[in-house]
């Protein structure tokens, strides 16, 4: 049982690793960016449970924290989460909750890994746009337009990409019997 557990636990510190790698594609637009952060973690969601996709997010989270520089653009520190982004940061942990349950009560199969990560998507989408409110003392009507409408589109694409990937690579890896 605890290898089995221990494992886990890399599988879940190795998919930290892949979205701190995919984070660094970024696209610069205004105060928030275009990054490849939220494709991550609908690839990881869509591969791992819920708890342990979101414990990979969490780990994630941790090393940036610590100062590796695994967030968006090489960055890391605490700083980051109070800053403008932070929010979107914070909504990852509940993306992977929401997307992983999604898939878990209904079938890893094109269409609910689509709707899984597009809800999941949202819900990033929903912290980050509440805390660019707060942080960047914006009013709704900006912070919404800035940092939810602008990112709807993009946010889908990156939803049917991590949804097709996310399937491809966890049928690859249960096929490996790597993860169940």
């Amino acid at each position: 049982m605890r290898n089995k557990q221990l494992k886990q636990l890399i599988i879940n510190a190795q998919f930290a690793v892949v979205i701190g790698i995919i984070a660094q594609f970024t696209i610069p637009l205004g105060i928030v960016p275009l990054t490849g952060q939220t494709f991550a973690i609908g690839i990881v969601a869509t591969i791992l449970s819920p708890i342990n996709s979101t414990i990979a997010v969490l780990v994630y989270l941790l090393m940036g924290i610590i100062g590796l520089p695994v967030f968006a653009g090489f960055s890391s520190g605490i700083s980051i989460l109070f800053g403008p982004t932070g929010g979107y940061l914070v909504g990852f942990i509940f993306n992977t909750l929401v997307t992983g349950f999604i898939l878990q009560k209904t079938r890893y199969t094109p269409f609910w890994a689509i709707l899984a990560n597009s809800v999941g998507a949202l819900v990033t989408l929903f912290f980050g746009t509440m805390w660019l409110k707060i942080a960047a003392d914006m009013t709704w009507t900006v912070a919404i337009n800035s940092g939810f409408t602008a990112f709807i589109i993009p946010g889908i694409i990156k939803a049917v990409a991590a949804a097709f990937v996310g399937l491809f690579v966890r049928n690859a890896l249960i096929k490996a019997r790597i993860v169940a």
